[in-house]
């Protein structure tokens, strides 16, 4: 497609960053299911970009489409700066692809899987052995690389999965739910891998169940539902288009309390425990016209918390079945 088609700058994204991804108008639909009902997407080369969605909701054909498996049905998309329809040869040579399903082969050793795809990318046998050896000693493997794949555990055949992504020197890889089945230890390890992706200049698109990877990881989110992009923006952002979030006040001194009280006037009261919930949407204004507020009276509090919103509460209001009403997602970019 034309490059006017996709510019590399928008109004409240990144105007200096080139996009690693981006996308027009995505549509897929099975017979009458629509999967993917017109999706839009500008991911900045070297960022972390986090899909999210209930299982269903289209993640995985999102992630098949860009990665050239299977066509759209309608729209435009550019990957690595190269048009998915007209040049997907360019853009499978530029991208890795991994996921909840290993393509680890388990019959043979953790280095012969290394050396098996850097002969599937063509590369001279001493560039080859070079590649895998560098790879293996990256990815901690070096001591079971010579041990059949599938007496691996997960977290390392996981490990061994990317090693072999890397072996073509993609700049988009695109991870589908790589952590699936990991313990806390395996998946904290694997975060550590994908930051050091991205320290070197690779763009990682992530599709994750876990919320937490995605607040952890991702320097924006989507959330995918029902075929559609309902809301987009950094983890922060999302979860303050979510309503419960407030500002807790403790007192110790009850006179100190009563005249918060009255000051404050919309409150939710904890009169044994000498606490206030006040509605906040956590930003700094809202806490400021608080302490203001409380500063006119001469009121002091022993403890302030702000308490907002998680992921969790964002994706469960989101996907649910009335979502979140007059929320485009142009209001939290």
């Amino acid at each position: 497609m034309p490059s006017s088609v996709m510019p590399t700058s928008t109004s409240g994204g990144e105007p200096h960053v080139p996009a690693a991804v981006s996308t027009v108008g995505l549509r897929k639909s099975y017979g009458d299911k629509v999967v993917l009902d017109g999706i839009d997407l500008r991911i900045p080369t070297g960022s972390v970009f986090a899909l999210l969605g209930p299982n269903g909701a289209g993640k995985t054909t999102v992630v098949k489409i860009l990665s050239t498996l299977i066509s759209a049905d309608g729209g435009q998309a550019q990957v690595a700066g190269h048009d998915l329809a007209e040049a997907p040869a360019g853009v499978r040579a530029a991208i890795g692809v991994t996921g909840q399903f290993s393509a680890v082969d388990g019959l043979i050793t953790g280095e012969e899987n290394m050396l098996l795809m850097a002969d599937l990318h063509h590369l001279p046998k001493r560039e080859g052995r070079r590649v895998a050896a560098e790879l293996l000693e990256r990815f901690d493997l070096v001591d079971a690389a010579r041990k059949p794949a599938a007496s691996y555990s997960g977290g390392m055949k996981r490990r061994l999965d990317i090693a072999m992504t890397l072996v073509g020197s993609p700049r988009v890889i695109f991870l589908d739910e790589p952590t699936t089945g990991l313990d806390p230890r395996s998946r904290h390890n694997m975060w550590q891998i994908i930051r050091e992706l991205v320290t070197g200049g690779v763009t990682v698109f992530l599709t994750t169940q876990y919320l937490e990877e995605a607040d952890e990881l991702a320097d924006r989110i989507a959330v995918l539902n029902n075929g559609k992009i309902v809301a987009e923006g950094t983890a922060e952002k999302l979860k303050r288009i979510v309503p419960g979030g407030h500002v807790q006040l403790r007192f110790t001194d009850p006179s100190a309390y009563r005249g918060a009280v009255v000051t404050l006037r919309d409150v939710t009261r904890d009169d044994e425990a000498l606490a206030l919930q006040i509605p906040s949407d956590g930003s700094q204004r809202a806490l400021r016209s608080i302490l203001d507020r409380m500063d006119s009276a001469g009121i002091e509090a022993d403890e302030l918390t702000v308490h907002t919103p998680d992921l969790d509460d964002v994706f469960f209001a989101l996907t649910g079945p009335t979502g979140i009403p007059d929320q485009p997602k142009e209001t939290v970019r």
